[in-house]
């Protein structure tokens, strides 16, 4: 199985290539410059391995919430290798990555995680996930956009996890009570989370055709701007 993956809608660039077991990767934070970097970063990992994109059987893209800009670059990217390629792509969401990283360097135990990057606008990018017998993460419920006083969990205990926690910490732990063990602020989703759940995914027959590899916002207006808001306000 070779498995090429990107993940850009936060302010860290990464591509990964998973091949046979074995994990490339290259991360790097830097915000504004993922146009950039993107395309490099993927003709190193080819180069490193000894492969050319023909040789690639599947990709994966952490297909948002983020950064507007972000996933498009991220959705424009594997868009285009998928068609020129004719290959499948497991569009990943990049909550899921964000948990599935805290999953990979914690203990069994810590198996649940509360995703929350900041959606900017007052709002927050949220999603509970369960790490399963496999070790993946696993939705509960639905993700989110939503003021962190409004965000709804299941009941269960688990960790705070993502930018969102240094922003609005206090009222997600007003919301949440004592579901929140503690939280961990500077976790961000990388192109190894995604691959590694792309080809979870892709074995559990979830990938799907280029033109359906598609962005995920969560907002039904991306653009919406302040003054907006406030014209919606009774």
């Amino acid at each position: 199985m070779k498995l090429l993956a990107v993940e850009t809608a936060t302010e860290a660039c990464s591509a990964a290539l998973f091949v046979d077991g074995e994990m490339l990767e290259r991360f790097e934070i830097a915000p504004q410059q993922h146009t950039k970097l993107i395309l490099p970063m993927i003709d190193s990992l080819l180069a490193q391995a000894g492969l050319k994109p023909a040789d690639l059987d599947a990709l994966a893209f952490g297909c948002g919430p983020g950064s507007f800009t972000g996933v498009r670059i991220a959705t424009g990217v594997i868009q285009g290798i998928a068609f020129g390629l004719d290959i499948p792509v497991v569009p990943v969401s990049t909550l899921a990555a964000l948990a599935q990283g805290f999953f990979n360097h914690n203990a069994a135990d810590l198996d649940v995680v509360f995703s929350a990057m900041d959606a900017r606008l007052g709002e927050i990018f949220w999603g509970v996930y369960q790490r399963d017998g496999q070790g993946f993460a696993q939705l509960i419920g639905q993700e989110a956009v939503t003021p962190a006083s409004s965000v709804i969990s299941s009941e269960v205990q688990g960790v705070g996890v993502g930018s969102a926690w240094a922003v609005y910490q206090d009222e997600l732990k007003i919301c949440l009570g004592d579901k929140v063990n503690y939280y961990e602020t500077q976790h961000l989703p990388s192109a190894g989370n995604v691959a590694q759940l792309g080809v979870y995914g892709f074995e559990q027959g979830l990938a799907v055709s280029a033109e359906s590899a598609i962005p995920v916002y969560l907002r039904d207006k991306v653009a919406k701007t302040e003054l907006e808001r406030k014209a919606l306000i009774p």
